[in-house]
């Protein structure tokens, strides 16, 4: 199957003139990435002359400087250079799991027009990194998937509905268990459905660098001097979040931005690393990539959950030969948070989670 790429891209312009530079902006990452113009204009493939030409382009745009240099220090953005890169960030952060769904839906099309045949295998799934890496991976093995990212919530929903084949989503570990099964009852009852595990991981709290607001726990969050960036509604993160507050008989409304959500883990971590929130909660891979500090809170099992029919297909047989190689789990156990110990086990979801048996209504 054909692959395909969107990558989001943007600018700014103002009424009557040129758009600022699409270059420019992804200079000013790499400066930011590399503390260096020289090295930025080395990874994007572009002379030294002409980055300083985009830089200049960009200060005129502006009437503002964008980078400051200093003798044997290496460059430096201002505060306005900082400004656009955390904005590119969170562009990135928010938009790219819905921009690979499309990419996959679109290839589907392609892949059935071509070839008058559907993808082997459909998987809806929450966003997350071990997921994110089994698919890439598979993918790359010319494995045809159609693949759609979204909530916990709409993966069950989806393979209850016919929708999917394959969904993949996150339980709780300990107390806020049941709550969770509670929730997903009425897509899994009465039906006969496999678990393949993927991993255990951590969620938690990101915080910035140092942990200045000095935030440890989720009663920290309804202080007045902390601002809060969470995730959107109906997400697995966020019913977790809002099941643990309730246990402990916090109010959200005392939360300031309990309201505001965003549609990643990513996106949280890009927030509140631009300065934005004070706190987010969410994984821990996204809060080491854009330098948070992590203060765990609650542990979970993320799993893919199958329709019985297709366990023995070759594409879900694929997904357990990757699962249960050790090459490819060493790959997992490099996500901060993650451990693929019980990668690739499977069990009945009824074996599992024996109270999924008990019929009741929604």
């Amino acid at each position: 199957m054909k692959h395909i790429s969107i990558k989001p891209a943007w600018t700014i312009q103002e009424a009557d003139g040129l758009p600022l530079s699409t270059r420019l902006i992804e200079l000013l990452v790499q400066v930011h990435a590399e503390g260096s113009l020289q090295k930025a204009a080395s990874k994007l493939q572009v002379s030294y002359r002409h980055a300083w030409d985009l830089v200049r382009q960009g200060e005129s745009h502006f009437n503002a400087p964008l980078l400051r240099m200093e003798r044997g220090k290496g460059s430096s953005l201002t505060e306005l250079g900082e400004k656009i890169v955390w904005a590119d960030h969170r562009i990135m952060a928010r938009l790219q799991p819905a921009l690979d769904s499309l990419a996959s839906e679109l290839a589907a099309e392609l892949h059935r027009t071509l070839s008058e045949s559907a993808p082997i295998l459909r998987v809806h799934a929450s966003h997350g990194f071990a997921v994110e890496r089994l698919l890439r991976h598979l993918g790359d093995q010319g494995l045809q998937l159609e693949i759609t990212y979204g909530s916990s919530s709409s993966a069950a929903s989806a393979l209850h509905d016919g929708d999917c084949d394959v969904a993949g989503f996150h339980i709780p570990l300990g107390d806020m268990q049941a709550m969770a099964l509670e929730h997903y009852r009425a897509w899994l009852c009465d039906e006969e459905l496999t678990i393949i595990d993927i991993a255990h991981r951590r969620q938690g709290l990101m915080v910035r660098s140092g942990n200045p607001k000095e935030i440890y726990s989720l009663s920290d969050l309804t202080r007045d001097d902390v601002r809060f960036i969470n995730r959107q509604t109906g997400s697995g993160s966020r019913l977790l979040l809002e099941g643990m507050l309730q246990a402990q008989g916090l109010s959200s409304a005392d939360i300031a931005g309990f309201e505001h959500g965003e549609y990643t883990h990513a996106a949280v971590a890009a927030y509140v690393a631009s300065g934005m929130a004070d706190v987010g909660f969410g994984l821990e891979p996204p809060a080491r990539q854009f330098k948070l500090d992590f203060v765990p809170v609650a542990s979970e099992q993320y799993f893919l959950l199958c329709r019985n029919g297709v366990m023995n297909s070759p594409a879900v047989q694929a997904i357990l030969e990757a699962l249960q190689d050790n090459a490819f789990r060493e790959r997992l156990a490099e996500l901060p948070g993650y451990d693929p110990a019980a990668s690739g086990n499977v069990v009945q979801l009824y074996e599992r989670y024996p109270t999924l048996a008990q019929r009741t209504k929604r």
